[in-house]
């Protein structure tokens, strides 16, 4: 056993959906043994360096030190050496949405990314920008996937190499077989200038990056580095020193997969009408890849990036600047592999919301600790803002989480903002619906915009895995009532509105199923009933005690009689 699961070992462990090799390892649920918070902190000669580094599509459990038989060694040296924090979350589980409210420190109602098909980026001001008033230098390398598929130089940068859209792993990946025969390459933008792609993207990205750490910034200015890598998006292609890795490797995919009826009881529709569908486990991107395949090569895709880490730590070591950098390692969304038979994100499941979250930097974040305070994609920005000494702008909505990181205010006192979550429905990919959550301490509560479909609640406390839905349950009408009212409250945008945006429908989407896959959704077998119901208005009234009293009775809220002896009623004017 590694020292690492040594130190470890006497958390309290709650199980997690994949494994690999022998069994799945557990996920943390409670504070391991960690170093005494720091005391308050001295002035500094300098302020601190930030570092982030940003993955896509890594699933909240990716990591060697949470999950058996992935080989993640930097990764882990770094929950070791700082603080891990499982109640990760961002505010909309999709690339560029989430992308931009790290970036703007906004929510997608107000930034206006609400998708990835060209949401403009007119008038909005990214974080860096701030930072570099305050004297910092700031560089951007990789995914920037925002706008109008630009990978033109954005304000707030000092050093520039990104891509256009998702980028390729391989110079020639994606390019036609006469272009590639002609010599054409993929190309990155560095510095507003067109530059071919060399080499595998993870592995070129950490060049220019420890290029620019080692020769090309000023010593004396502290910086922000950004590193937003490719990997582990689809379709994941591992290095070759990686591409047989995990060949032995046999992963387990969560009990939820299996299409059965105790799975999708309580579960809406439209759950069970994409389990056949691009983002389903029967027929995922349209292909005959077996899940546990897949993850193969999403694993080993993932070792280049913990090298890619190693680098950068090591680098730091090396320069003594180790204790003035705060390193951060997240991913823009999480990543569904069958739970509910679902694959991918957007939903507000939470292998969909949930993203891992490792800080790093020696003698500030406290050393081996499972930090259960709740980090939102929203409030980075403010925190590294916070940490730079420089004041929070007006239009910042998230909170500064510095003192829950560096350990000065203790998980348990922390008091986050309410998570709330929200995905609007794209055109592209209609499977799944407009979907807006909330969640306030271990209870959410989850609707849909556009379908007439079950909303859900569940006790995250009881219930990790969402498998029993209460929202019918007359024990938490109360709590219903009261989180509805707060989610849609918390929806308005700066201006108050409650608006709905849409992009352009340029196709008919993915819409295809495969033959002989399963079929459409059956109606709840509680919308079943028989003609001329005595409580016909009662589904359209709002809910309150009154109503689930009435109906925990048998008993209907509001007595009608049948539609016909009504209207015949009012024609005689009875």
């Amino acid at each position: 056993m590694s020292r690492l699961r040594r130190a470890f070992r006497a958390a309290t462990l709650a199980a997690v959906a994949l494994g690999a090799t022998i069994s799945p390892a557990p996920a943390w649920t409670r504070d391991a043994p960690r170093a005494a918070a720091p005391a308050a902190p001295a002035q500094r000669a300098h302020p601190r360096n930030i570092i982030f580094v940003l993955v896509d599509d890594l699933r909240y459990d990716g990591m060697g030190f949470v999950q058996q038989g992935i080989r993640t060694p930097n990764i882990d040296r770094m929950a070791r050496e700082g603080s891990y924090f499982p109640n990760a979350v961002v505010t909309s589980s999709l690339c560029s949405p989430s992308r931009a409210t790290i970036l703007t420190g906004m929510t997608a109602r107000n930034h206006g990314v609400v998708d990835n098909n060209h949401s403009s980026e007119e008038g909005l001001t990214y974080f860096p920008r701030y930072l570099q008033q305050a004297g910092y230098q700031t560089a951007f390398f990789g995914k920037w996937h925002m706008g109008s598929d630009s990978d033109m130089p954005r304000p707030g940068f000092n050093k520039w190499v990104s891509f256009k859209g998702q980028g390729s792993y391989w110079p020639t990946t994606g390019v036609p077989d006469a272009a590639k025969a002609a010599g054409t390459v993929n190309q990155l933008n560095v510095d507003g200038k067109e530059v071919g792609q060399t080499g595998y993207i993870t592995d070129e990205l950490t060049d220019y990056a420890m290029s620019w750490l080692e020769k090309e910034r000023n010593p004396s200015k502290p910086f922000f580095l950004y590193l937003s890598h490719k990997a582990v998006h689809s379709d994941p292609l591992p290095p070759p020193r990686y591409a047989h890795q995990y060949d032995d490797a046999k992963f387990v995919l969560p009990a939820s997969a299996a299409n059965t009826p105790e799975n999708y009881a309580g579960k809406p529709m439209w759950v069970y009408n994409q389990r056949n569908s691009w983002h389903g486990i029967n027929f995922f991107y349209h292909a005959d890849v077996k899940m546990t395949d897949y993850l193969k090569y999403y694993y080993g895709t993932l070792s280049a990036v913990d090298d890619s880490l190693g680098r950068i730590m090591a680098y730091l070591r090396k320069h003594g600047l180790e204790k003035d950098t705060l390193v951060v390692f997240t991913s823009d969304n999480g990543f569904q592999i069958g739970e509910h038979g679902l694959i991918d994100k957007r939903n507000a499941y939470q292998a969909s919301v949930r993203v891992p979250l490792v800080m790093w930097e020696p003698g500030t974040v406290p050393a081996g600790a499972v930090n259960k305070g709740r980090v939102r994609n929203l409030d980075f920005a403010p925190t590294f803002l916070d940490m730079a000494g420089v004041q929070k702008p007006a239009q910042f909505e998230g909170q500064s989480a510095w003192s829950l990181i560096n350990g000065a205010l203790p998980a348990q006192e922390w008091k986050p903002q309410d998570f709330i979550y929200e995905y609007y429905w794209e055109y592209n990919f209609p499977m799944t619906p407009g979907t807006f959550a909330i969640q306030q301490g271990d209870l959410k509560y989850i609707q849909y915009y556009g379908v007439y479909d079950l909303d859900e609640l569940y006790d995250l406390a009881k219930d990790p895995d969402e498998m029993r839905n209460l929202v019918n349950d007359p024990a938490y009408v109360d709590r219903k009532i009261a989180m509805r009212d707060a989610l849609y409250a918390q929806l308005a945008d700066r201006n108050g509105r409650h608006v709905i945006p849409y992009g352009e429908r340029q196709s008919i989407g993915a819409v295809r199923r495969l033959r002989g896959g399963p079929g459409a959704a059956q109606f709840p077998d509680e919308w079943l009933i028989a003609p001329n119901p005595t409580d016909r208005f009662d589904d359209i009234m709002p809910d309150s005690p009154a109503k689930a009293k009435a109906h925990a009775a048998g008993q209907p809220l509001v007595p009608t009689k049948p539609l016909g002896e009504e209207l015949k009623r009012q024609v005689n004017g009875q």
